[in-house]
């Protein structure tokens, strides 16, 4: 293997890597969400804790991933009292 397939290959795993810790971190976030939204009966925590665990399916780069949990999380944060 030379150079440019070395970096490519540590590029994709780094970009893997990124990807599924990011799922895992908004799966929690959006776990801990619904349940507090059902606990307290706010709709809000329900759906933003829903949005959570189900907008990684429907996005397929780590940037855009962090970027719309990271917005998404500061929405819960700016709404939980």
């Amino acid at each position: 293997m030379n150079n440019s397939n070395n970096s490519l290959f540590l590029g994709l795993v780094s970009n893997q890597t990124a990807f599924i810790a990011g799922i895992v971190v908004f799966l929690v976030l959006g776990l801990l969400a619904f349940r507090r939204g059902k606990q307290t009966k706010r709709a809000e925590f329900t759906w933003i804790g829903l949005a959570l665990m189900v907008f990684p399916y429907a996005v397929a780069q780590a940037w855009l991933l962090w970027l719309i949990g990271a917005g998404l999380t500061a929405l819960l944060l700016f709404r939980w009292k």
